[in-house]
């Protein structure tokens, strides 16, 4: 288990380092860079448009590689989509800037974009269900937590490479090449990945299934017919996390260095120390998870978000370094209250036959309502006016009430295991 959860978190990280990059650039630079033509909020909005198109990819990438996993192991989806993130991500750094070919690079931008979700979209799933249905069912939540802290460990990576060259290298210099260096980064980290995968075993629970012929022939149409109100409750219960992740992530760096005034260096140290923390104590909290289960920690993690955000923002707009660090770190680890324990929560439930796709597009279409859209929503709502951005505190709060409800609304897996023996449909 621990070779195995180590090579999953390692995944992950490289493949949400690809992912996080983009966003830190978007926040900081590609704005001037391929949408010069923009008034620099109208530039920043468009550049956290082609951001958001990552996630609009990622339920189709879900889909797509789910069927894969579902069909013809999990193992398989962990390579493929660790390829094509990494290529894509590799191929971002070679853009020319709209100076150089005009219009054409920011399509180029966009269309790579796709393809970095596209191939995130399947790499939760993939990570994940390869974790969890080796794992022990008493452990099965701090098991399945180690390639939750692949993110944390994919933003350090991405913004200390980040933060390294605009402390070491000059704003013409980081704006002329240095973006870019991250980027090209990208693939010898894919490289990396793809070997320590090489040696991974496929999930038994799959194997199970695959010697029984009880693969599902068609997963997608399986999930929608069946488990259609599962995947819409998943998606509004994890969106206030992707919400609170991107607002601290990618909308606070742009909104500390743009309208506070903060050095970036400062905003992405901020950002990163709350991060680091959060990535600590996952697995810990997932412990709680395996305990007490996986609903009560899921609703804590939102009411806490629901009650924190005025605060967060109170605090950011403070541009005090310190007190910066406090709200955000306070929001993540409202977030990884829920997070920590989703690994093995979504998996457990959907049944065995269509467990791949159904977790992971319920799991990416949150990341379109929570992730996608935020820091858009957010640079709009916090424009004009010299006080906080209250009404980006009141968005994020409906947003975590209404996760809340989600959550209300979906059983608790835990306590019916340990009571009775898995029925035949229930997750293994």
């Amino acid at each position: 288990m621990g070779r195995l959860a180590a090579a999953s978190l390692v995944g992950t990280a490289i493949e949400f380092f690809d992912f996080f990059v983009y966003g830190t650039a978007a926040a900081l630079v590609l704005g001037p860079l391929f949408f010069p033509t923009f008034s620099p909020l109208a530039g920043t909005l468009a550049a956290f448009g082609t951001f958001a198109v990552g996630f609009l990819s990622r339920p189709l990438g879900s889909v797509f590689f789910g069927h894969i996993g579902d069909r013809h192991g999990r193992r398989p989806v962990l390579f493929a989509s660790l390829l094509l993130t990494g290529c894509a991500t590799v191929a971002v750094g070679c853009v020319p800037s709209y100076e150089t070919i005009g219009i054409a690079a920011p399509v180029l931008l966009l269309v790579l974009r796709f393809l970095q979700g596209f191939g995130l979209g399947g790499e939760w799933g993939g990570a994940v269900l390869l974790t969890a249905e080796h794992a022990p069912e008493g452990k099965r939540a701090l098991w399945a937590s180690f390639p939750q802290i692949g993110p944390a460990v994919g933003f350090l990576l991405a913004n200390g490479v980040m933060l390294a060259l605009t402390a070491g290298l000059s704003d013409a210099e980081f704006r002329s090449w240095g973006w870019r260096v991250p980027f090209w980064a990208a693939g010898v980290l894919a490289a990396l990945g793809l070997a320590l995968r090489s040696s991974l075993a496929e999930s038994p629970r799959f194997e199970e299934l695959a010697a029984e012929g009880r693969r599902a022939n068609a997963p997608l149409a399986e999930v929608f017919r069946d488990h259609w109100r599962l995947v819409l409750l998943t998606a509004g219960a994890l969106a206030v996390g992707y919400a609170v992740f991107y607002t601290v992530s990618t909308w606070a760096l742009a909104y500390g260095t743009e309208r506070l005034g903060v050095p970036s260096t400062v905003m992405l140290t901020c950002v990163m120390a709350a991060v680091a923390v959060k990535g600590a104590v996952t697995p810990f909290v997932a412990m709680l998870g395996d305990r007490y289960g996986r609903r009560p920690m899921c609703l804590a993690g939102c009411a806490a978000s629901a009650l924190w955000m005025f605060p967060m923002v109170a605090l950011l707009h403070t541009a005090r370094p310190a007190l910066m660090f406090l709200g955000f770190l306070g929001s993540l680890l409202a977030f990884i209250v829920m997070f920590s324990v989703v690994a093995a929560y979504l998996p457990e439930l959907y049944e065995p036959r269509v467990r791949c796709t159904g977790a992971a597009v319920g799991y990416n279409l949150a990341g379109v309502l929570g992730g996608a859209l935020t820091p858009i929503v957010a640079t709009a709502l916090s424009e004009g006016g010299s006080g906080p951005p209250w009404g980006v505190a009141a968005y994020l709060t409906v947003v975590a009430l209404i996760s809340l409800g989600c959550f209300a609304l979906l059983p608790e897996t835990l306590p019916a295991r340990a009571k009775a023996p898995a029925p035949e449909h229930a997750p293994a």
